[in-house]
């Protein structure tokens, strides 16, 4: 019964995305291409701010009648481009905010190459993330605003502490909350959280010239300060003229040097036991771990997803000179698979782009190539545009920025690839029968994971990313004859979440070599079987109410309920075999057999569960990462 409501839940939502058309067959790249001006990436105006609160007051994360003003409280009102002061608004608000909580763009006088790493990072997508953003609001309409802040804590530390409505834009708030997992989210704390909080970390208030924390004991930043004035350093409010703001103090915070710092936001669990995020302890039951090898050491280090050192450089730029003696650099581009899907004007960061608000950002068409020379001198003059693009110096300066944010897009990607591959390797393929005319073939591979410090894959919420193999058998005549890993015309792989699968449109994938978490769930009434949810939550309309006979304290899980995990273990394999008909073998010749591992960090069917446009599901294939490509040739005879 569950399978088919869940079946019509999915046919619903495909339908709903029916009057975009369908351009996939099995196989393609081109996946789910959207309509000309489809650039709503942030989620929508339910989602986009000024939308009604769920939790029935004025502010769901604190406040209420009889408490004092919330000073950040207008963030989220809509308010049209170009607009006029509101005589209502404070308009030291940037400045009071800059003063608690310092954006990264502070931190970049300094430290220009650390900003610049940390710009593309995954963490610095945390808060701008479109399918966080989307996410979070699917968890508060389905639980009613009970989740309060559990999902902001990690992905937006500052607007937590700030206390900034969730019912407010993120398009409209301070920068400082924009930038999701910023410098001082990790260089302002003084608390050892330990393995537990789930993200409940407090940042200390300061302004930019207040303590920093550090792995190490900050000789260098003391030297300087004690020549503040020939360096022209402000070191402290108030100081007037020329000169560089500097934080006066730094103080040695050792969860920096370790993985300990790490466990608080990439080890969590709900109340019912199931573990949300499962890398650390994925790390610390693993050989890295054994041998003292940190995540920095990995994530942070010179060579992505290698412990194989660090560079080696100045830390700070002061009076446009590098300062102080050459030391270990962590890299803050934090190296992983991840992959943006924003709009480029807003993400990556970056400080030429404060010209023109995030709302302005997203009217900026850059895939028609406003800006480029070739549409300036041959499109704009028959084209309108809407304001502030309606200058062709507007668009050109909009161009150069969005030009810089995709080639630091092409960078991280590249560095994503090198991590995958750093931890992933693909043997074969083996031949288990000769390859013989008129005869069916059976094949295998070695799939390795070569890394020593966690799963793969590993990463949010178990069941989100999708990593698996896809391979291709070519005939004499170049004809695509046989393949597993395709995805049908929803951009689903061919297992039990595709929809076409269920209406018998395609085969479904039997020899599907996927190393995706499934959460698993047992029919409440008839037979025992489980069934595979596409959220980790039941949408079966009975609810648990009878308490489980064995303690959910010793399963992990509650009863009923698990995670059915097919990631490989560090220095793991996995040998999965396929099977080929004889219809695909009928000629004689040399046949090409390729093979690539394929990620991307959302399946289509959570996508469209939790309302994701479909210019959100169209960027998340075409900027999906292939790694481990290869090809065999070999003789039918």
């Amino acid at each position: 019964m569950r399978f088919r409501m869940m079946t019509r839940l999915a046919t619903i939502l495909v339908l709903a995305l029916a009057c975009f058309p369908p351009v996939v067959a099995i196989g393609e790249d081109n996946l789910l291409l959207a309509s000309p001006g489809s650039d709503d990436l942030l989620g929508g105006d339910d989602l986009l701010g000024g939308g009604d609160d769920l939790l029935g007051g004025d502010d769901p994360l604190g406040g209420g009648p009889g408490t004092d003003p919330d000073p950040l409280a207008g963030l989220g009102a809509k308010e049209p481009i170009k607009k006029a002061a509101d005589p209502k608004k404070d308009p030291h608000e940037g400045l009071w905010t800059e003063d608690i909580y310092p954006s990264a763009e502070s931190c970049r006088a300094c430290h220009p190459g650390q900003y610049d790493q940390w710009r593309s990072s995954s963490h610095a997508y945390a808060n701008v993330s479109p399918m966080f953003q989307r996410f979070e609001q699917a968890m508060i309409d389905y639980t009613r605003g009970t989740i309060g802040s559990f999902c902001v804590r990690c992905h937006s530390p500052v607007g937590t502490q700030l206390k900034v409505s969730r019912a407010a834009s993120i398009l409209e708030a301070p920068a400082v909350v924009r930038e999701g997992v910023t410098c001082i989210a990790c260089h302002r704390i003084r608390e050892h959280y330990w393995r537990s909080s789930n993200g409940d970390r407090r940042i200390e208030p300061g302004d930019i010239h207040a303590p920093v924390g550090g792995g190490s004991h900050g000789h260098g930043l003391a030297d300087a300060v004690s020549h503040a004035e020939d360096l022209k350093l402000k070191t402290h409010a108030g100081q007037t003229g020329p000169g560089q703001d500097i934080h006066a103090s730094s103080y040695f915070f050792e969860p920096l040097t370790n993985s300990d710092v790490c466990a608080s936001c990439h080890q969590v669990a709900v109340h019912p036991g199931i573990a949300l995020e499962v890398v650390h302890s994925q790390y610390r039951h693993g050989p890295a771990a054994a041998k003292g090898i940190s995540c920095q050491d990995c994530h942070m280090g010179a060579v992505p997803g290698k412990p194989e050192g660090y560079d080696y450089g100045h830390a700070a730029i002061l009076s446009d000179k590098p300062y102080g003696e050459p030391r270990k650099l962590s890299n803050h581009n934090m190296w992983g698979p991840g992959y943006s899907i924003a709009h480029p004007g807003i993400f990556p960061h970056n400080h030429k782009a404060k010209a023109y608000s995030p709302r302005e950002w997203l009217l900026f068409d850059y895939e028609a190539g406003w800006g480029t020379d070739e549409f300036e001198n041959n499109y704009a003059a028959v084209q309108t545009f809407p304001k502030p693009w309606d200058t062709v110096d507007d668009r050109r300066d909009g161009r150069k920025v969005i030009d810089d944010n995709l080639a630091k897009i092409q960078e991280k990607r590249g560095a994503a690839v090198m991590t995958m591959e750093a931890g992933l390797k693909v043997q074969g393929p083996r031949f288990l029968d000769n390859p013989r005319a008129g005869r069916p073939m059976t094949i295998s591979y070695r799939v390795s994971n070569v890394s020593e410090g966690h799963n793969m894959p590993t990463g949010s919420l178990g069941a989100q990313p999708q990593l698996w193999l896809n391979a291709v058998l070519i005939d004499p005549d170049g004809k695509r004859v046989w393949e597993t890993g395709y995805l049908d015309r929803n951009a689903d792989l061919a297992d039990m979440h595709s929809v076409e699968v269920a209406k018998h449109r395609i085969p479904r994938d039997k020899d599907l070599f996927n190393l995706q978490t499934k959460f698993l769930i047992n029919n409440v009434r008839g037979t025992d079987r489980e069934a595979a949810l596409p959220l980790n939550f039941s949408l079966d309309q009975l609810v648990f109410l009878r308490p489980g006979a064995v303690p959910v304290s010793v399963l992990n899980h509650p009863p009923l309920i698990r995670m059915e995990a097919h990631s490989i273990a560090p220095l793991g394999h996995r040998e999965p075999k396929f099977h080929i008909p004889a219809s695909a073998m009928q000629k004689r010749g040399a046949y090409r057999l390729s093979v690539r591992m394929r990620n991307r960090t959302e399946p289509m069917y959570f996508m469209r569960q939790i309302g994701a446009t479909p210019d959100m599901i169209r960027r998340m294939n075409e900027n999906m990462i292939d790694t481990c490509s290869s090809s065999h040739t070999f003789i039918v005879k």
